[in-house]
């Protein structure tokens, strides 16, 4: 693996797989930091990036965030921002990427995606997308993302007795976020319950995660909205 933060550029490898990991800053409840989700984004395309030998850009930190926007210290660039943010960004990496792969740790930044991705492939790119989830897991700042920062960053996690917020269906949810109305949702800021999180859970997930990843960029199968799917 070759990391841009580290490398000088004659330690670039010839026409490469490129991983971008994209996060957001946002809210995550009152116990978690606001750069879950680029933590998160960004250890899983490393470790990912390892075991494939790609190239890992940065973590852009910054997404579409605005159901957050309630909620004190989310900075959001919005859908516009990120989309021209990322067609720019791909059409710049493939003068010497051979292939890049963008890799979300936020779920707000998907509409984006699944409109960029598809044209840009259009345009002859060899770009694609894929985001990051547990079967079953809760949310946003529940028992997931809890795990996998006290595995990841521990020094951050605040303590999480008593924060649960809603455990209803995301889908059940999902007009009330989609209309930026988080706060009315859950007025801790979290969706799920982190109660029983743990650092030892957290590193299976992450296991997972990046298995997943693998799975998927070496499967290199493109859906219609150009993300990378799953080995049946």
């Amino acid at each position: 693996m070759t990391r841009l933060d580290e490398a000088a550029w004659p330690s670039i490898p010839s026409q490469p797989l490129l991983l971008v990991p994209l996060g957001s800053t946002e809210q995550h409840g009152p116990h978690l930091p606001f750069t879950v989700d680029a933590v998160i984004a960004e250890a899983v395309a490393r470790s990912a990036g390892e075991r494939i030998g790609a190239v890992v850009a940065p973590v852009l930190a910054y997404g579409s965030s605005g159901e957050h926007q309630q909620f004190a210290g989310t900075l959001s660039i919005g859908q516009d921002a990120l989309r021209l943010l990322l067609i720019e960004l791909v059409r710049s990496a493939r003068t010497w990427a051979t292939r890049v792969v963008l890799v979300t740790g936020h779920g707000g930044n998907a509409p984006v995606l699944s409109e960029v991705v598809p044209t840009l492939r259009a345009e002859g790119h060899d770009v694609a997308w894929l985001g990051l989830g547990v079967p079953g897991g809760d949310a946003h700042a529940g028992r997931v993302e809890t795990s996998l920062m006290l595995h990841l960053a521990a020094q951050l996690v605040g303590a999480f007795s008593g924060v649960a917020g809603s455990t209803e269906p995301l889908a059940a949810l999902m007009p009330q976020l989609q209309s930026g109305r988080l706060l009315e949702v859950s007025p801790s800021g979290v969706i799920g319950d982190p109660t029983d999180a743990t650092a030892a859970e957290g590193a299976t997930i992450l296991r997972a995660l990046v298995d997943d990843v693998v799975a998927r960029i070496e499967l290199n199968t493109v859906g219609q909205r150009g993300e990378l799917r799953r080995p049946s």
